[in-house]
């Protein structure tokens, strides 16, 4: 990334939400107790083995059980829709995406009422050709204006679209129109998950509401540890201010009155044109790979082991970060055997305190630009 190599990934490698923000982690997660009886568990545990689970078969007898669970406490019709729909709405997708889990991908968010010719949809563009070029695929809302042009950059076999049902406005554009990996939501809340579970990084272009709401979702999901660290960036037409007024506000406002802290700004990055906005992106993956945590251990991917001066800077530097221990390399834990794919790649093992996740960002660039092995 950055004269540097950009490698396609591993299934594996690919960081999901869950492997950043859950607690201990199993190899085989015991069978929990349900409460509908030893009768009713054994029923169950054969109807899923005569259905051919053979993955997680304890997962799938959990979520009968809450079905069955919910019939029992009598939820009116309206709720039961929604769940019903919902699930239907994250099963579909995760089929979808299973299918490209070995492409890292970049998540566009943008007007959908900007024109063509105007300069930010002419960058999108040239943005979502930039990124398919470094083995990245490209994730819209489905609509036209930017995502429109990003997804003409990228090319339709390159392309995601996460249509949402409106009753005005969106549709998709003809890019993406028809195409398999089109995937309409009834839901925002399910097609947001989405955009933030299957992306490895977040563009936005400028845009209204909707731009803003996707990307304070990714920001405080990042702040409060409840997603992976992934890079954002903010790119406008050339010469434009408009991140540029956006920040003003946040730094004269939300940061002055102690409403955010300062290492909040971690997270996000201006970029002035494309090439620094893919330049960003791919420094973020020169060397690290991805995230897991392992009980009370936060454990990080890396390409190639750093140098014994570069792990003794990372501790001096992050010490603050520690809860206790300090930074150390090795192998992969005997929690991670589920991910053999990647049990090649090295490690960096700490115990960090679970907040100020903006110096997460921070450590992640300076693995990146630590000297190597």
């Amino acid at each position: 990334m950055r004269g540097f190599a950009v490698r396609r990934l591993r299934s594996s490698s690919i960081v999901r939400v869950q492997d950043f923000t859950g607690g201990a982690i199993q190899d085989q997660p015991a069978r929990r107790t349900s409460n509908v009886g030893p009768e009713f568990e054994a029923r169950i545990r054969k109807l899923v083995a005569d259905w051919g689970v053979e993955k997680n078969p304890e997962l799938i007898e959990e979520l009968i059980v809450t079905a069955l669970k919910m019939g029992r406490d009598k939820m009116g019709t309206g709720d039961l829709k929604l769940m019903n729909r919902s699930l239907k709405e994250l099963r579909y997708a995760a089929k979808i995406f299973a299918a490209y889990r070995d492409v890292r991908k970049v998540v566009v968010f943008g007007s959908a009422r900007t024109a063509p010719t105007e300069p930010a949809a002419q960058a999108a563009e040239e943005f979502g050709r930039q990124m398919v070029k470094h083995n990245f695929m490209v994730i819209t809302g489905g609509g036209d204006g930017i995502m429109g042009a990003a997804q003409r950059g990228a090319g339709r076999e390159n392309s995601f679209g996460l249509n949402i049902r409106l009753p005005f406005e969106q549709r998709a554009n003809e890019i993406i129109h028809g195409d398999p990996k089109l995937i309409n939501f009834n839901y925002f809340f399910t097609r947001k998950l989405n955009f933030v579970k299957e992306t490895h990084a977040v563009a936005l272009f400028p845009g209204g509401f909707g731009t803003m709401d996707e990307g304070f979702e990714a920001l405080t999901l990042m702040q409060t540890g409840k997603a992976s660290i992934i890079p954002i960036v903010l790119i406008d037409r050339p010469n434009g201010t408009y991140w540029e007024t956006w920040m003003r506000f946040l730094t004269e406002h939300l940061l002055k009155q102690g409403l955010i802290s300062e290492d909040d700004f971690n997270f996000i990055k201006i970029a002035h044109n494309v090439d620094q906005a893919v330049a960003e992106i791919l420094l973020f993956y020169r060397n690290y790979d991805s995230s897991r945590w392992v009980v009370s251990q936060l454990v990080f991917r890396i390409y190639k082991l750093l140098t014994k001066k570069a792990l003794g800077d990372l501790n001096q530097g992050f010490a603050g970060l520690l809860r206790d221990g300090e930074i150390v390399q090795g192998g992969p834990l005997p929690q991670e055997r589920n991910q053999p794919e990647i049990a090649h790649l090295p490690r960096l093992i700490l115990s960090p305190h679970r907040h100020e996740f903006g110096r997460y960002r921070q450590l992640i660039d300076a693995i990146n630009l630590a000297e190597t092995q």
